[in-house]
This record gives structure tokens, sequence and C-alpha cells, in this order.
């Protein structure tokens, strides 16, 4: 088969993930993070001359702070790379760094690029969420007086509440889906799966937020965060989280002539959104486009990676697209509800953990997903190679 224009990912690494505003990586710039973390990555391919990066393309939720002034040209030149290499920076809220793995891939498909780096940052702990620099427009925000066209500013916790009520989700399932990922998070962080891709960052080797000592009646007892009589809880949502990834997305022909072997090869991706108020479920119709338009079902997918953001929504967006939350293939080691959520980077986080558990399994194909604030979805089946 000919590869020209065939994206593929040659290697990928990535920080561990911290604990915001009172964890280990609170002290670190996330443009200086990220810098690192492409430093290393490309310190493993030296056949690559650095003059033949395409473009430095990164995913950031909130790119303002010290994640602003188009933070990817900042990580490229940071990073050592020549100052004829250029950089951008894009923002699809959660899945940005998947949005920028997505934009490299179609660079190369188009024939525009042979090598990019995609990144993903994001410093919940220097840079917050901006709600004290974002300007609502009333006609968008939920709070406003009158009549608005859509609840886009709507609280994410309070649209996990929806899910939950419209999908009929349970306080004892989400609270069970909860000590699943922290079980499975726990297991793959002792035998080693879940830091294969990562790159200590000082004395912090391994992601912080797990915990381990999580139990049903534990997890039962915490009250509800965002309505008094509501079931979402700080145990069955995801934390606030700092981390950086970078991933190199490559021509596969070009790969293989610098005597590269390949990870994965990128098969498709697909976007859709819903009802702001629904966000959750963002990912049905992704996971359904991108299926159909591969020609892959549910059944041939051997890995699932499900961004756990509450698992008020990971039950329903499960059931809905035909497999079982508690399926062994969905998120095996774990997510984001053990593992911590620094929006930018997680879109790479979970391509780490997709390809991890690919690897383990020796299996083939492997899909992404995610539900993304303001009523989207996102998603990406990949093949895995090496």
């Amino acid at each position: 088969m000919d590869s020209t224009g065939q994206a593929v990912v040659v290697g990928i690494r990535r920080s561990p993930v911290g604990r915001a505003h009172k964890g280990s990586l609170v002290d670190v710039r996330p443009d200086d993070l990220a810098a690192g973390i492409v430093t290393t990555l490309l310190d493993e391919y030296p056949q690559l001359p650095r003059t033949a990066i395409d473009d430095v393309i990164c995913g950031c939720a909130f790119p303002w702070g010290e994640q602003g002034y188009n933070v990817g040209r900042n990580i490229g030149v940071l990073a050592g790379l020549p100052h004829s290499v250029p950089g951008q920076t894009i923002t699809r809220l959660c899945a940005s760094s998947l949005q920028a793995l997505r934009a490299a891939a179609h660079a190369i498909a188009l024939g525009e690029a042979r090598a990019v780096v995609a990144v993903g940052v994001e410093s919940v702990s220097r840079v917050g969420r901006g709600h004290e620099l974002a300007q609502l427009n009333p006609l968008l925000d939920p709070a406003a007086p009158g009549d608005t066209l859509g609840a886009v500013f709507l609280p994410m916790g309070l649209t996990a509440e929806n899910v939950a009520r419209q999908y009929g989700v349970t306080r004892a399932e989400m609270d069970r889906y909860a000590l699943r990922s922290q079980e499975l998070a726990a297991k793959a962080q002792a035998g080693g799966s879940l830091g294969r891709h990562v790159v200590p960052i000082g004395p912090l080797a391994a992601d912080e937020s797990l915990r381990p000592q999580s139990t049903l009646d534990g997890l039962a007892a915490l009250r509800p965060v965002f309505q008094e009589d509501g079931t979402v809880t700080a145990g069955n949502s995801c934390p606030l989280n700092d981390g950086a990834a970078a991933a190199l997305v490559m021509d596969e022909r070009y790969a293989r002539h610098l005597g590269f072997t390949p990870m994965a090869r990128i098969l498709g991706s697909a976007v859709s959104a819903v009802d702001p108020a629904l966000m959750g479920v963002g990912p049905i119709d992704a996971i359904r486009r991108v299926l159909d338009r591969t020609g892959i079902t549910m059944a041939d997918v051997d890995v699932l990676e499900l961004n756990e953001a509450f698992a008020a929504q990971v039950i329903p967006v499960c059931r809905e697209v035909g497999i079982d939350p508690f399926d062994d293939r969905c998120n095996p080691l774990g997510g984001a509800i053990a593992i911590g959520h620094p929006f930018g980077m997680t879109g790479l986080r979970m391509m780490s953990s997709l390809l991890t558990g690919l690897a383990d399994r020796d299996a083939t194909l492997g899909l992404e997903t995610m539900c993304v604030g303001g009523g989207q979805g996102q998603a990406m089946l990949v093949e895995r190679l090496a």
C-alpha cells in the first residue's frame, strides 16, 4: 500500500499528571513543562533533522497567562527547535490536544507536512480556567435574564447532573464506575503500564491524583457538589490537574525512510455537537461518525479510551454506542476520575493510555473519544503498528 500522506504516531511522551493548586507541578510554568517534554521526545529521534519539522501544534484549553502569546510557538523555541520551525495554538477545550493530533494528521494527509510535533498542555494551578477573564455573551449565559440561545456557559457539573437525569444513571452506578477507575489506575501504575510514556519532572515520577484507598462506602458518603439533591460528587468526577504531553506525528513513508517504526496509524477522526446543557453525551455522534466513515464497528474495537469527565456521562455514552462501561476493553488503565484531567493535555495523555492498552493486549484497533465543554464531542480511531 502506498503510505504517502498516511499519518502515523511515531512516539509519545508525557509528564506525570499533577494535582492542581497543591501538587508537585504548581511551581512549573506550563510552557517550560511542555518544552521539556518535547525535548525529551525529540532526543529519542536524532535521525530526524530539526529543520525537517514542519510545525508545532499545541492544544491548550485556556490559552492565556503563561499559556498565552501563542504558547505553541513558544514551546518550540524553548525546546531548542530552529527558529524556522513554526508553531500554533488551538483550543477545543477538553479535546484540545486531540485536535492538535487531528490537525497534524490532516496536514500530513494533504501532503503539506511530513513531520509535526503535536503538544498538549494545561496548568490549572498557574493559569486557572479564566472565569474572571471571560466576557459572557448574555445570549449564551444561562444565568442572564431573558431568553437565551443555549447554556454554553453552564457549569460542567450541572451538565453532568442533566445527563444523569435524562439517561437514568443512578448514584450507585456512578460510584461503582468511579471505584473501577481508581482500582484499574492503581493496578496499572503499580504494574508500570500507566507510566510507560511518562517523563519524570523533578521528583515527580508518577501521576499523583490517584486514590487507591477509595471504597464504595467512602464514595457513597460524599455529598453532591453541584446540586443539593444531585448525584455528581468529587468522587465520581475528574479532579483539576496540571500536565503536558507531546507526540511525533509523521508521514508513514518518511518515518520508515528514516528508520523509525511507527507506533500507530491514524485511521480517521470525527467531531460532533449537542445541546450544551447535555455536554457529556457529545461523544456519541463522534464515535458513530468515525466508525461509519472507516467501516469499523464497536465490536471490532479492541480498546476504547473514553474521557472520564464524570461517571454520569461515561455510562450513557458507552451504552448508546454499544459497549458495557464495565467491559474490560473500556479504559483498561483507569481514566480521568483517577488519573486526572489537565484539560489541554488530556487528549494526548489518553492516546498514551490507548497505545499502551493495545500493546498490553497485543491488539490492533483503538478508539479515543471525549466530551467537550460547550456541548461537543470528538473521536479518533487508530491502528496499532508496533
